[in-house]
């Protein structure tokens, strides 16, 4: 494989700098790890977009990664059933035995693949998996390969527990992924593993199941841990997409109920483990937060459900539609999205025909057409100034409306710029 000119030497030394260099206290009372961990820069944008929106302003939402569809009519009856039979206590800190079960049934079902429900731990949301798998794998001064862009919360994860994250500059020329090369060309000597995202947040991109073979390789043949974020499972257009499980019974798998079951709010997912790491998370686990909500966990149930599936397999289709919609529409008004996306429900395109920042071009759409989206700042370094993320999480007739107005904020904007 030839590598694309983003992994040229120069900038492979590049991404040897690591994301958590030795910052300066900037208050003496709070720790350097807090003030090294980067504030989402959407949350900005989001706070001014409520503003907008309570002064009356007809606000389009398409910068937060939150299905628009409300918790599935099944999930939230087992929601109330566990409520009123009392099931509000903590549950084992690996979770309810039964719910385990039915993830093991479900990924039997899905992909093919026997897993153990002991090796299945229920999480505070695919956050506190993260926080277990960080915890557990990662020692202050070591560090995991992430392609850069990616989502910000893997690197301040490891820079809360003292480690950090390489960022490895990956382009559209390698569908903003890892590869085998990338891993061979940037392992460094503390160096213990690697995190992929697949599909990714927040370029929808996904890796196939030879792919997933060989950068399982590529790490174990460096002694290293393989960690997969699996979190959009199930949010796939016209393809499936691929468990790591299929070709390594070693990885680490992250996964929530937030994407495609609809909880978001409920704050529950799963990390699955080799056996060997599970009485080590479990101990962890207990330490950590003591167990998932009981609540959601009970809700949670009703996922499996044939019932349930239908619903999902139905938004699944919704958000199919919306990226066949959105895609080209921003392609044509000269955004340049060069990668399709097979998951998730995003769309990472480049700016540059525009010129400017992020940040302020994001800025401009949102206090002159009072449209809402992403700046690349909040996935990493690499082009991020000339990224923006658009999250398809509004119905058609909306993204429509939003399509109408960022052809008009273009001209506003394109006009300032020359003036």
């Amino acid at each position: 494989m030839t590598l694309p000119p983003s992994v040229s030497p120069a900038l492979a030394a590049t991404s040897a700098t690591l994301v958590s260099s030795s910052p300066k206290l900037a208050s003496g009372s709070y720790s350097a790890r807090s003030q090294a961990i980067e504030p989402f820069h959407v949350m900005a944008l989001l706070a001014r977009a409520n503003e907008l929106q309570a002064s009356g302003h007809d606000v389009i939402h398409l910068e937060i990664g939150e299905p628009d569809f409300v918790t599935a009519a099944p999930i939230i009856q087992a929601g109330q059933a566990a409520l009123a039979a009392g099931h509000t206590r903590y549950t084992a800190a690996r979770g309810l035995p039964q719910l385990r079960e039915a993830i093991s049934g479900f990924y039997q079902q899905r992909y093919g693949v026997q897993i153990d429900p002991r090796r299945i731990l229920i999480t505070p949301g695919g956050s506190g998996a993260l926080l277990l798998a960080t915890s557990l794998l990662v020692d202050p001064g070591k560090h995991w390969l992430m392609a850069d862009p990616g989502y910000p919360c893997n690197r301040h994860f490891l820079r809360l527990i003292e480690a950090s994250a390489q960022l490895v500059p990956a382009g559209p020329e390698v569908r903003y992924q890892l590869t085998p090369e990338l891993v061979s060309q940037c392992w460094q000597a503390d160096t213990v593993g690697a995190l992929i995202a697949s599909p990714a947040n927040p370029t929808g991109t996904l890796l196939k199941r030879e792919e997933l073979a060989a950068l399982s390789a590529a790490v174990r043949a460096r002694s290293g841990h393989l960690v997969v974020d699996e979190i959009y499972h199930g949010l796939t257009y016209g393809v499936d997409a691929a468990s790591v499980l299929e070709v390594d019974n070693e990885a680490f798998v992250l996964n929530s109920f937030s994407k495609y079951f609809g909880m978001t709010g409920w704050r529950l997912g799963w990390l699955l483990a080799p056996e060997a790491a599970v009485s080590e998370l479990e101990k962890l686990a207990q330490n950590l937060y003591i167990s998932a909500p009981s609540v959601a966990q009970y809700a949670a149930l009703a996922c499996f459900e044939p019932a349930s599936i239908a619903i999902f397999e139905e938004r699944r289709h919704a958000f199919a539609r919306r990226r066949d919609f959105l895609l080209p529409a921003l392609r044509e008004l000269g955004f340049k999205i060069t990668v399709e996306p097979e998951g998730a429900f995003y769309l990472y395109a480049d700016i540059s025909e525009f010129g400017g920042d992020a940040y302020a071009f994001c800025q401009h759409f949102l206090e002159t057409e009072y449209v809402a989206f992403t700046p690349g700042l909040d996935f990493g370094k690499y082009q991020a100034q000339q990224h923006v993320r658009f999250a398809y999480t509004q119905d058609l007739p909306r993204l429509q409306q939003a399509v109408d107005r960022i052809a008009r904020g273009l001209q506003t904007w394109q006009s300032r710029r020359v003036s």
